[in-house]
């Protein structure tokens, strides 16, 4: 509900409740009520938005469902991707098994850099 739809409804409630114009003002507003609400355009109106309401937010759900899903692959892809350009994983895996003597002191050096001698 809105701002502005509440605050409508908290005023005709409150006025409802705090009227000073008797029990027969509060009959008078009790009785427009029921004639409004059980009226069959309202009922319609109703019943129609209603509908609208569950096809909205069925399709919410599906629009935030695939979202999430393709926000999912997208990260698992990522996290399993093998990029045999990326020079970390060349570097890691000539040297697995094995230990340098001295390792570089630079990332030039330990990317194909020269060495220091």
């Amino acid at each position: 509900m809105g701002v502005k739809s509440g605050f409508v409804v908290g005023f005709g409630v409150g006025y409802v409740l705090g009227s000073k114009a008797g029990r027969q003002r509060y009959e008078d507003i009790r009785r427009w009520w029921n004639q409004f609400t059980g009226s069959p355009t309202v009922q319609r109106a109703a019943v129609r938005t209603k509908a609208a309401a569950a096809d909205a937010s069925k399709r919410g759900l599906e629009v935030v469902q695939t979202g999430v899903e393709k926000a999912g692959s997208a990260v698992k892809d990522r996290l399993h991707k093998d990029d045999p350009n990326d020079p970390l994983v060349d570097k890691l895996e000539s040297q697995s098994g094995r230990s340098p003597e001295r390792g570089p002191d630079t990332a030039k050096e330990a990317f194909g850099g020269r060495k220091k001698t």
